[in-house]
């Protein structure tokens, strides 16, 4: 008799292939989807795209939001025969249910900071007249909308905290509307800015206006579509209309920059930070706020480098930069030098360094080492001032703070630890908990490991594993990954992931080359004709998850949202047989037409350009939408998207699901979840995020044998 748990984990893979082999049994009825005859000939290759209707807006064709309908009731009845959906939702409203904490924003003595309850759709923002302060609402947004979907996103209190500059999201689109509220006496002014996108916000010194960036008005209709270009950048004076508002600076010649503007903590500089797509190549332009008509001053010219502002103090300007050093280092550029060059005062490092803030009289710097943030603190002259001591292995994010004052605040996770608020001091360098969530488990029943991997060509990439200590070896595993546009995937806490752990399951996420958890080598190793790369790193961690024995074949389930829905269209058409289940979300799924929608220019960056004849044949090589494999048994799939996504418009994961239903791979179902009154993520109401992580769970704990809450 083998061993009790190598016994149990062959009897739950037995009932697993019950389990798969009675849902396979009877198939889905799927809606019939329209087809058409369009054929685009590009560089000598007919593309066909039978459902390029499906990219029209779903608010605006009649057709398309019947289909969207005609799809939710398909997916609900499938997902109303998993027994252990309710189960799930149950749980995870546990789960989600504790108190959550932001950053602290100290101005004028005054602390701001947003908290929610637990299930509150959107987070309150609080504020303290002094650190000892009675906390007070400021903002409610669980009133603004009757389904929750309308959210504080932004806000950014004046320098003597007297008034709140903050920008609203509706329904998850990335549009943003900017108010002003006064602290004091909580009366919302009568300023108001539309048609904001990608904006920074800043005060100017004296708190009397600020500056914003914003587009065009799109012409009627074409909110959600249309290409994001001309971006400028306006002045606005409190109390005046928007028609009023000082153009500061746009590049009418150079209609596909992005502009992003700051200001100087004494208000003498506004800096702009201009880019072309999604790498972090920048272009500086200054302003001299002292003068009544500030002309713009080119500090920075060309888009080279990565430059980011970690403070200044007068005319010294320090900066987190690439600049000779692809894994970063801070410089200092004095601006009021007839040429200003960059200074050395921290130099590179063997980690990647991905933050760096003025607070007090020193700088706080964080690194990534192996994908776990590390901070350091050093003196303006560049000698290092002591290791700043994090908790555990895990993130930390914020660091903010002010010159002169020496007080900061922090916020530390990690898979199972949730969002502690910390308060530093950088002079004394004394670190204490100010805000610590109350919980409904125990982070020490959970085992965070690193391991590392051989990709196809050798490369060792880093994986985190997450999983419940008592959970048995062979178990369901949930592999995620991003792989893009020089993003980290460090540790994080979600409740819905505690929810699939507890359940039994093993929750993993691959460092892919693409990202940016090795500087700016290992995000090159993985874009551009080296998008592959990004794939075989996905698998490998697939192999690895089943080959060491941590899961088993037919127990894994793979997931990515974005950039990472994107991946993982691309590895379940080059690998289905690794996958049991999968689930690709607002991805990118037609790569031949994502510079055609609202912000796709953008990632030409790190896919390349589709009009571009070598760019093209590697897209066509891995576009999810055009690789789909008739013959092939491809694992179950729910895709999932929103009505209101303009970031990744919705049109790329219809017509990747409707080509699935349409080919001939395999029984399992091929399904699609359209979520309505929701975008790309940011801004989801609780009660949205717990029904769309009830019905995940449920299908791909279904196709992966992971019990049910109520059956452990």
């Amino acid at each position: 008799m083998p061993p009790h748990g190598l016994r149990s984990t062959l009897l739950a893979c037995l009932a697993l292939g019950l389990a798969v082999s009675a849902a396979a049994s009877d198939p889905i009825a799927y809606p019939e989807t329209r087809r058409t005859d369009i054929v685009d000939t590009r560089f000598g290759e007919a593309i066909a795209d039978a459902y390029r209707w499906l990219e029209n807006d779903v608010r605006g064709d009649p057709e398309v939001a019947e289909w969207v309908r005609r799809e939710n009731a398909v997916t609900n009845s499938y997902l109303d025969t998993l027994a252990s959906r309710a189960a799930i939702r149950t749980r995870l409203r546990t789960l989600w249910n504790y108190e959550r904490y932001g950053v602290p924003r100290k101005r004028g003595g005054r602390y701001f900071y947003t908290c929610n309850s637990g299930l509150q759709n959107q987070s309150v923002l609080l504020v303290r007249d002094g650190l000892d302060g009675k906390e007070r609402e400021l903002l409610d947004p669980n009133g603004w909308s009757r389904d929750g979907a309308t959210a504080l996103d932004e806000w950014r209190p004046s320098n003597d905290g007297d008034l709140l500059l903050y920008s609203i999201q509706d329904g998850g689109s990335d549009w943003r509307t900017l108010r002003v509220l006064d602290v004091r006496t909580g009366k919302l002014l009568d300023d108001r800015i539309d048609w904001v996108k990608f904006s920074a916000l800043a005060w100017d010194g004296d708190g009397r206006g600020f500056f914003y960036s914003r587009f065009p008005e799109p012409r009627r209709g074409a909110d959600y579509q249309a290409l994001n270009l001309n971006q400028q950048v306006y002045y606005h004076r409190i109390g005046t209309p928007q028609s009023a508002d000082r153009l500061l600076y746009a590049t009418p010649g150079r209609p596909r920059l992005n502009h992003r503007v700051e200001t100087t903590q004494d208000g003498r500089y506004a800096l702009v930070t201009s880019s072309e797509g999604t790498d972090e190549r920048f272009e500086l332009t200054l302003f001299d706020l002292a003068d009544a008509d500030p002309e713009p001053r080119r500090l920075v010219r060309g888009l080279t480098n990565q430059w980011a502002l970690a403070g200044s103090i007068g005319s010294r300007f320090y900066f987190r930069t690439n600049l000779e050093a692809p894994r970063q280092r801070v410089v200092m550029i004095d601006v009021a030098a007839r040429k200003p060059k960059p200074v050395e005062v921290i130099p590179q490092g063997l980690d990647d360094l991905v933050g760096a803030t003025l607070v007090g009289n020193r700088l706080i710097v964080a690194y990534l080492g192996d994908a776990k943030t590390e901070a350091v603190l050093y003196e303006l002259t560049g000698q290092p001032a002591g290791a700043i001591n994090l908790p555990d292995i895990g993130t930390g994010a914020g660091f903010g703070g002010r010159v002169g004052d020496p007080e900061t605040f922090f916020a530390f996770s990690s898979f199972a630890t949730p969002s502690t608020i910390y308060r530093f001091n950088t002079a004394t360098r004394k670190m204490e908990a100010f805000i610590k969530p109350k919980l409904a488990f125990d982070p020490d029943d959970y085992l965070v490991d690193q391991k590392f991997y051989r990709s196809k060509d050798g490369t060792e990439v880093p994986m985190f594993v997450v999983r419940r200590r008592t959970t048995q070896p062979g178990a369901p595993a949930l592999l995620y990954g991003y792989g893009g546009f020089n993003i980290s995937m460090t540790p994080g806490f979600s409740p819905a992931i505690l929810g699939w752990m507890e359940m039994g399951g093993v929750y993993a996420v691959a460092n892919l080359r693409g990202g940016g958890e090795y500087g700016k080598l290992w995000h090159e190793a993985g874009r551009l004709e080296r998008k592959q790369n990004v794939f075989d790193d996905f698998i490998a961690a697939g192999e690895y998850l089943i080959s060491s024995g941590i899961s088993a074949k037919g127990r894994l389930a793979a997931m990515g949202r974005s950039n990472g829905g994107l991946l993982v269209g691309a590895v379940v058409n080059q690998r289905p047989d690794l996958f049991a289940a999968a689930s690709p979300a607002v991805g990118v799924m037609d790569m031949l037409r994502f510079t055609r929608f609202t912000a796709g220019r953008y990632w030409i960056d790190d896919y390349g350009d589709p009009d571009r004849e070598a760019d093209f044949h590697v897209l066509r090589g891995y576009s999810p939408y055009h690789n789909i494999r008739s013959g092939a048994d491809y694992p179950a799939i729910l895709v999932t998207t929103a009505d209101t996504d303009d970031r990744v418009v919705p049109g790329h994961s219809f017509k990747y699901a409707a080509a699935l239903q349409a080919a001939d791979i395999g029984p399992r179902p091929h399904l699609i979840r359209v979520e309505t009154r929701a975008g790309h993520g940011s801004g989801k109401p609780t009660d949205k995020l717990i029904e769309e992580y009830t019905d995940l769970w449920a299908f791909l704990g279904h196709w992966t044998g992971l019990p049910a809450p109520d059956k452990q």
